[in-house]
């Protein structure tokens, strides 16, 4: 399940660990030609402005603002850009709050790789 052309990556994730599981699904389904990263919400907004990546994943229990400050904070940059959020099974009432703020979709945590690619894949072809 590849996607052709140029595709750039954010992940944002206070933990180092889900950033290397995400980068680690992107480009074993070549999903992703470059993949920045940052550690909380303030940091994503900033790499955000600097990378002008095609898709973030957003996850959203984070140091200095949450992933849901970040996607508004993203959305007030570019209206039309492609967040998918990530969250715990506990969260869901969350993620809805957060797909009414505009983000495209969601994935769960612990990942289910084929179903994080699916999401993801799905988010890149959208319009």
């Amino acid at each position: 399940m590849s996607v052709t052309g140029n595709v750039k990556f954010l992940i944002v994730d206070d933990a180092s660990f889900m950033r290397i599981v995400l980068k680690d699904i992107l480009i074993s389904n070549g999903l992703a030609s470059q993949i920045y990263e940052a550690g909380d919400g303030l940091a994503a907004v900033e790499a955000y402005k600097q990378f002008k990546p095609d898709v973030v994943t957003m996850d959203i229990n984070m140091p200095k603002a949450d992933g849901v400050q970040a996607l508004q904070s993203i959305l007030r940059i570019n209206p039309g850009a492609k967040v998918v959020m990530v969250t715990a099974v506990e969260q869901k009432h969350v993620v809805r709050d957060a797909m009414k703020a505009g983000a495209r979709d969601y994935v769960v945590k612990p990942f289910d790789r084929a179903n994080v690619a699916l999401v993801i894949n799905r988010v890149i072809r959208s319009r």
